[in-house]
């Protein structure tokens, strides 16, 4: 196979041990399915409620940055600016869209929602500056969860943050307060860099080793296309970062982050599922960080990219059996299968 002078400069850059592989298909590593855990910015942060909620039953934990509440546009796209918190004057009911949870429970549809309020940790996170995604949307999601029983002790809000709409890690990205591509930035809060990532894990898991430096695992590239069709709007490649141990065999955690709108791999390159800190804290901790991805695609309409979180691919888009919440499942099972 031939490298051109710019990929063999890039991993160099990267170092070996952290490359990006061909594509492949996504691996069976007997990960231990009782420890899968979620998160997400913006569209994915509304998609990690989605199958956090939906599958509570499995995932142990979610992280949610700029992410409205459950079902908040119900199948609608004219009511994502509510959801968003673009529309004050219709303030969001958290309790409609629990009730709304309990009927699709009540059908099996998704998970019993007691499954929420047995060890499930949240973290929720909006940002003072964030205007994209204002805080009255998230401070809905944040209600939803008390709402739907989960401990006050089993959530975090972090709300006092003067970030803008961006997931926060600890060197790359704009500065705090900006909204703008690639939607990462770096905040010092007294006197420290915030690492996002590792706040969130933490909060879900307990207490983890420090993020590893330099890595020794690997990005591998693999065929998304077995799982998702062109039709549910996720794209043909997606990534996933396995450290050495997880490779080997050992009984690893699962973690899968979900990219915001406009953020996937085809828009910022490897931002998303490189330069963040996930893979560091996965590395030192056993965690596989799995990174779908979904692209701006005209068929379905979603031309930002956006996680389906408001019905471009049905009607059941928030239940387990929806096209992309059947594909994550799927990746995870996959994941979680003896090699």
């Amino acid at each position: 196979m031939k490298i051109t002078r710019t990929l063999a400069a890039a991993v160099i850059g990267i170092g070996l041990c952290s490359r990006a592989s061909a594509v492949e298909p996504l691996p069976a590593l007997g990960a231990d399915p009782a420890h899968t855990s979620v998160s997400g910015l913006s569209s994915g942060a509304f998609m990690a409620v989605q199958y956090q909620v939906a599958y509570s039953g499995s995932v142990v934990g979610a992280g949610i940055v700029a992410g409205g509440p459950y079902y908040c546009a119900a199948g609608k796209l004219f009511n994502a600016a509510s959801c968003m918190g673009h529309a004050p004057s219709r303030p969001l009911k958290p309790e409609l869209m629990v009730r709304a949870a309990q009927g699709f429970a009540a059908r099996g549809q998704i998970d019993p929602l007691d499954g929420l309020q047995h060890d499930r940790m949240i973290y929720v996170f909006s940002g003072t500056k964030d205007t994209i995604v204002y805080q009255r949307a998230v401070d809905a999601t944040v209600s939803f969860f008390k709402e739907a029983g989960v401990p006050d002790g089993n959530l975090s809000y972090v709300n006092m943050v003067p970030a803008g709409h961006a997931l926060i890690t600890p060197s790359f990205g704009n500065d705090c307060p900006a909204n703008a591509s690639p939607y990462i930035s770096h905040c010092t809060i007294a006197k420290y860099s915030y690492d996002q990532p590792g706040e969130l894990l933490k909060f879900i898991y307990g207490p983890l080793n420090p993020p590893a430096n330099p890595l020794g695992g690997n990005i591998i590239t693999f065929n998304q296309r077995e799982f998702a069709s062109a039709a549910t709007g996720m794209a043909g490649e997606a990534y996933a970062y396995v450290p050495q141990a997880c490779a080997k065999g050992a009984a690893c955690r699962i973690h899968v982050a979900f990219h915001g709108c406009k953020q996937s791999a085809s828009v910022v390159g490897n931002d998303f599922y490189q330069k963040t800190s996930y893979n560091s804290w996965a590395d030192a901790n056993n965690i596989v960080v799995l990174y779908p991805q979904v692209n701006a695609s005209t068929i379905p309409n979603n031309p930002q990219g956006c996680w389906d979180w408001f019905g471009y691919t049905g009607q059941n888009y928030a239940q387990k059996s929806g096209a992309q919440m059947l594909a994550v499942s799927a990746m995870i099972n996959r994941l979680t299968s003896k090699p």
